[in-house]
Formats: C-alpha cells, structure tokens, sequence
C-alpha cells in the first residue's frame, strides 16, 4: 500500500510540465473527494438519488 505522499508525488508526475499550482491543487482536490465518496459508498453511507431530488424539491 502507498503512502499519500507517494500517490500525490505519482498524480503530480502525470500532469503536463506545464501545469499551474492550481491545476496541482485541483487534482490533489478531486481525487480526495473521489477517495471520500467511494469511502461512504463501501460504508452504505449514501443517499439514493430519488431521496436527494425528493428532498430538494420540498425546500
């Protein structure tokens, strides 16, 4: 298993020479959250789509 140090030091490597801190930051970003949901989703703690619109349209 990697560390995170080491799966951000592999993303950065994959990004064009030229990219900005905020594309660097942006990635770093997106994959965190990506971890995060599939996280909640492996633990059922998720919300069915149909519950979320459901719920929207009530406020």
């Amino acid at each position: 298993m990697s560390t995170n140090k080491e799966e951000a030091l592999q993303l950065i490597s994959l990004l064009p020479d030229e990219a900005t801190w905020e594309d660097i930051m942006y990635r770093l970003y997106v994959k965190r959250k990506i971890e995060t949901g599939l996280k909640a989703a492996d633990e059922d703690r998720v919300i069915a789509h149909a519950e979320v619109k459901e719920q929207f349209a009530r406020e």
